[in-house]
């Protein structure tokens, strides 16, 4: 068993991996929001195999929630390769590996009971990071220097679904919560241009409810609560543009209701409203949210008159469906 190939992981580029104890049953599904639990060993690809973390040293297992920020996206395709009391080694390439030293440092300061600094490994603060910064860790510096392949060895203990944890646990403080939103939003818009819909919805969602926990600590509309509110709403369009692409008119026309109602003056609310009423056919209510965006946004004239050109073309089909359906019954 100890040297069992296993190449076909998940089709990536640049990984290696070899199953050094077997583990038992199905392997788990890894999905946003689960939380995984695992030892994990990090070392050099040099003749020593130098260790750089080993979370058994340090005593507690890892564990991160998927989609939750924290973590190296590698880690996230290594473990849904695995099964439950699998231990396996996996070489990763350096495409793979560039950021682990800001993962690490993070790491190493949440064991010494300091709070890690850069929780949130954006790119922005990544490209300065590579400029001059020390990361206070001479063998991190070394590997940000000059990002080398490494090997992770991975035991894969528990997997727990979001239903089956309590999420206090890791819950983010507000403002790992809010530079989480950014993140999410532009993961979101990425996902949809690409065609996914269904996955942007989640990034939109995972960045409304980051939005929401914190506006409930501030007071109803006033100034913080409206900047929140204000990006919630842009969010939540968002998210409507994906159920129209899914075909969901109803929860559409819900969304934007609860948004029209509370900011009337939403243009964008309005259009993908009037759009939802008129793939289910209710004429008089697109008719009217269109002319609503015609008010309050003149230069959608050209958008609107294409859209009102689609309405009409729709309610001719309908009516001559309908017309046929009767001549049948008579």
């Amino acid at each position: 068993m100890s040297d069992m190939q296993d190449t076909l992981l998940l089709g990536s580029e640049g990984i290696k991996k070899i199953i050094l104890h077997g583990g038992t049953g199905d392997i788990p599904k890894i999905t946003t929001g689960a939380k995984v639990t695992f030892h994990f060993r990090t070392q050099l690809c040099d003749d020593e195999r130098t260790v750089i973390d080993d979370s058994k040293v340090v005593g507690t297992p890892m564990e991160i929630v998927i989609g939750n920020m924290f973590k190296l996206d590698i880690w996230e395709t290594l473990l849904s390769s695995m099964r439950i009391d699998e231990v396996a080694e996996f070489w990763c390439d350096t495409i793979h590996t560039g950021v682990y030293p800001l993962v690490s440092k993070s790491m190493r300061r949440i064991a010494e009971g300091k709070d890690p600094v850069n929780w949130h490994i954006h790119t922005c603060g990544m490209a300065n990071m590579f400029a001059y910064h020390s990361l206070g860790y001479a063998d991190l510096d070394e590997l940000m220097k000059e990002p080398k392949p490494l090997y992770f060895v991975l035991e894969l203990l528990k997997v727990q679904q979001p239903n089956e944890y309590s999420r206090e646990s890791w819950a983010l403080n507000d403002e790992e919560r809010l530079k989480a939103v950014p993140v999410l939003h532009g993961q979101g818009n990425k996902l949809y241009k690409q065609g996914r819909y269904q996955e942007a919805t989640q990034k939109y969602k995972e960045a409304i409810i980051c939005i929401k926990n914190v506006q409930t600590k501030e007071k109803a509309w006033e100034v913080p609560w409206l900047k929140l509110e204000k990006m919630a709403n842009t969010l939540t369009l968002n998210y409507c543009q994906c159920l129209l692409r899914m075909e969901e008119y109803y929860e559409v026309i819900e969304h934007t209701s609860d948004i029209i109602n509370q900011h009337p003056g939403m243009v964008k609310a309005f259009f993908l409203r009037g759009k939802a009423h008129m793939e289910v056919w209710n004429e008089a209510e697109a008719r009217q949210d269109f002319s609503r965006v015609l008010d309050l946004d003149p230069g959608m004239k050209k958008t609107i008159k294409k859209e009102l050109g689609v309405l009409n073309m729709r309610m001719e089909e309908k009516n001559q469906e309908d017309r046929d359906k009767y001549r049948g019954m008579f």
